[in-house]
């Protein structure tokens, strides 16, 4: 299947500043989103716990980056106050940071329960206090979740249940920003084929078995969640949104580890839904 021109979608960002987190990985969706941004016209500044390919990432963009955990409520407050003072204010910003702790139930520990609401729920609460308060009136929220969320996929159950609450904070957030018209929604992306997950993918019939739940019939690409990004973060009249894109798999299912080459080991590797 022929794939899409990403570049053809645009919207116009010129004299905006953004804020990207979790764009440390080169072929992301962090990374993704930070170009795209960047390509629209808005001057973007970008945080990660990784800097030194953060740093790559920014002279690329011309723009700005501060090494910031997202689990970490000081450093997130740092960025959003580093952020305004190097642009002089923020119109949008976009967590796309997340923790891939899997395992099963009956296995998980309390340190990796800890991890995945540290970072997939507590970081976001984290993200939209301080970045709602950088950017004070008028202005775009955007929160990366998961498909998992809603659509069992085995075994992500601590992190999908941290991207269950986003959801929800989601709905709150939008009520309580909305007075001053700052916009607060989430994408919900499928399955990804990044350089993270390369290796999930490069095994024989994996891609496929995820293709085949898909109605456009292919995964999604790290510019498939730019785009949707962009639509959000300009001059949309939407909030509180928790948007599925994922290609409409929302309507089917995830495939099953028996479905899978490696079975569960393919699927608890954290490439797929997890990394981005």
């Amino acid at each position: 299947m022929e794939l899409p021109n990403f570049e053809g979608f645009s919207v116009d960002l010129a004299g905006k500043v953004a804020v990207v987190l979790g764009a440390s990985a080169e072929g992301g969706t962090g990374w993704a989103v930070a170009e795209a941004l960047a390509r629209n016209g808005a001057k973007v500044f970008v945080g990660a716990r990784s800097f030194a390919p953060l740093r790559v990432l920014a002279a690329r963009i011309g723009g700005a980056a501060l090494a910031c955990d997202a689990g970490d409520e000081a450093q997130v407050a740092a960025l959003a106050a580093k952020a305004l003072e190097h642009n002089g204010k923020i119109d949008i910003a976009v967590n796309a940071a997340g923790l891939p702790v899997m395992g099963m139930i009956a296995d998980l520990q309390q340190a990796q329960l800890d991890a995945a609401v540290r970072v997939n729920l507590f970081g976001n609460f984290y993200f939209v206090k301080h970045m709602a308060a950088g950017i004070g009136q008028n202005g775009s929220i955007v929160l990366v979740s998961s498909m998992s969320a809603t659509h069992p996929v085995l075994p992500h159950a601590a992190y999908a249940a941290a991207k269950a609450g986003t959801n929800c904070l989601v709905q709150y957030a939008a009520l309580e920003y909305g007075a001053r018209n700052i916009r607060v929604n989430a994408i919900l992306p499928g399955a990804i084929k990044s350089d993270m997950s390369r290796e999930a993918f490069a095994i024989p019939g994996f891609e496929e078995a995820y293709a085949r739940e898909v109605p456009l019939g292919r995964i999604g690409y790290p510019e498939d969640f730019a785009n949707a990004v962009l639509f959000l973060a300009g001059p949309s009249y939407v909030t509180g949104l928790n948007l599925q894109v994922n290609g409409g798999a929302q309507l089917t299912r995830m495939p099953y580890p028996d479905e899978l080459p490696g079975g569960t080991r393919a699927y608890g590797s954290g490439k797929v839904l997890g990394d981005r």
